[in-house]
């Protein structure tokens, strides 16, 4: 092997030094991409806080757009606690939702136009499957938002059929 940055220094303990600092560099930048894969993606978007009826307040990323909500929560490796993803649509329908590239179980939860739950799934798996065929969840009545969280959320914020959420969110263009 031919290293250029070497071929100043002569002795073989030089050689070794530099080796040793090259390596060492290579290593830290390698510790730091894999903290920065294991921490929760941090958003620049503007989140928009919803509050329970019990005064908890989650901090949701606005899904708006097409794109947004075709992406949602895939690929991330963590959710922290009380946060999530709102998804908010043009119409009231029975909006279904999968779980491909989704890395992490999520509580699925649909509310309809007066932000009142409407249907819950818990501890919707991952889906590994390569192709398109995760399974699918959809709600038993039409809704207009929907949020996802951590699984298990849902239990422990009480958010069930018939609560209502309280947040103002402005739509982005489509």
């Amino acid at each position: 092997m031919h290293y250029p940055w070497l071929r100043s220094q002569s002795s073989p303990r030089a050689r070794t030094q530099g080796f040793l600092r090259v390596f060492i560099l290579v290593l830290g930048a390698f510790l730091q991409s894999i903290r920065a894969a294991s921490e929760p993606v941090v958003t620049t978007e503007p989140l928009v806080l919803i509050t329970s009826p019990h005064g908890v307040t989650i901090q949701a990323e606005l899904a708006d757009t097409v794109p947004k909500r075709a992406t949602g929560l895939m690929f991330r490796e963590a959710l922290p606690h009380k946060h999530g993803m709102l998804f908010l649509f043009t119409e009231e329908q029975e909006w279904s939702f999968w779980m491909k590239n989704t890395r992490i179980p999520l509580d699925i939860i649909w509310m309809d136009k007066t932000k009142q739950i409407v249907h819950v799934e818990r501890n919707v798996p991952i889906c590994t499957r390569t192709d398109d065929s995760c399974p699918n969840y959809k709600p038993t009545r039409p809704a207009l938002y929907v949020l996802e969280m951590a699984a298990g959320s849902a239990e422990v914020l009480n958010l069930q059929r018939g609560v209502r959420l309280k947040f103002d969110v402005i739509p982005a263009r489509q």
